[in-house]
Parts: structure tokens; C-alpha cells; sequence
């Protein structure tokens, strides 16, 4: 965020800090896209997730988004801490990919929740299952590399109609919506 040319040291002092527990694009562009007030600041910070690489259920998904919004308030600097997670979980349907998100603010405050899921197709779904990270999988499959910093593994399987920077988005905006509920 670009403060105005006339912000005082006060006004920046009363800033809230919304730390993202990664330096992925996809990640702080979704957190960007929620948090846009004149005395708000997105940062991403290099975070552990303190899970596997790949996480391989709704609950170890889930577990690295807390960790990453918890490690984010090691910055004392920092407000509130928000930590995105992207996993898989195995289901009837199919391996599905998941995503989880965490927002935790310096009272103890700790709000969780999930976003959409998808079945991934067969042949990703086997490679993961093999060991493989699915990031790694999808740069091959989409014959791209980093994809998780763009559209992500569901811009690819949605032919790009929905990004990775958008499903994160969506739980951004899942997680701020419940922080301003409880805070009202």
C-alpha cells in the first residue's frame, strides 16, 4: 500500500498490520484483494507451515494454515497474522485438492475456515499419491512452471475461470468477515 504523501508518523503508527505467512503472489493478492482500507497494510512474510510439503488431509491442511498465521505474529509489527494452506484429502470421489485458512490477532482471537474442493483427475492424482507435491505435478501436467504463484492447480483444471488468487479470496474474505462479525 503507497501511503498519501501528507500521512503522519501517528496515522502510520495506528496501521494494521495484516501479515500473510508466505510470500506467494497468489496468497497476498488474495489478501490484498479483501484488505483495502487507507489504514491497513498487507505483507507476506516467509513462514513455516510446520506440515509436510504436500499435506495429505483436511486436518494437516488445516494445521499449516494455523501455524502460518501464528508465525506471523513473531513480528511485532504485525496486527493480525493470516495463513493459507492448499493440501489434498482422499475421498469417495476421489483425491481432492483443499485449501484451508487461519487469521489469529495479537488477543488470541483465532478464526478457521475451508474453501472449495475438487476431485483432481486420475492421472495427478496417482503421481501425488506416489510421493509427488502436487505443485511439482501440475507444472508438468500444465507443461508451466511455478504454477502455484499463478492460477494455481485449480486454474488449470478450470480451464482459468477460477485462480488460485481467488479461491484464497474467497476464504480471505470468509475469515475477515467473521473476524468483523465477533468484533462488532
Amino acid at each position: 500500500m503507497k501511503l498519501k504523501q501528507n500521512t503522519t508518523l501517528n496515522e502510520v503508527m495506528m496501521m494494521e498490520v495484516y501479515a500473510v505467512g508466505s510470500t506467494n503472489p497468489a496468497k497476498i493478492n488474495a489478501v490484498r484483494a479483501v484488505i483495502i482500507g487507507e489504514t491497513q497494510r498487507v505483507i507476506g512474510m516467509e513462514v513455516s507451515s510446520d506440515v509436510s510439503a504436500q499435506p495429505f488431509s483436511d486436518e494437516e491442511t488445516m494445521e499449516g494454515s494455523l501455524a502460518r498465521a501464528k508465525g506471523c505474529l513473531v513480528n511485532e509489527n504485525v496486527t493480525i497474522g493470516i495463513g493459507l494452506e492448499g493440501g489434498v484429502i482422499e475421498t469417495k470421489a476421489g483425491l481432492m485438492l483443499c485449501n484451508w485458512g487461519a487469521l489469529m490477532d495479537r488477543n488470541g482471537e483465532t478464526i478457521v475456515t475451508s474453501g472449495a474442493k475438487l476431485v483432481l483427475p486420475k492421472l495427478i492424482a496417482q503421481q501425488v499419491r506416489s510421493g509427488r507435491e502436487l505443485g511439482d505435478v501440475i507444472d508438468q501436467f500444465a507443461k508451466e512452471s511455478n504454477v502455484r504463484q499463478k492460477g494455481g492447480t485449480v486454474g488449470v483444471l478450470t480451464n482459468g475461470l477460477v485462480s488460485r488468487s481467488e479461491m484464497f479470496e474467497h476464504i480471505v474474505r470468509l475469515l475477515v468477515g467473521q473476524y468483523q462479525f465477533r468484533k462488532r
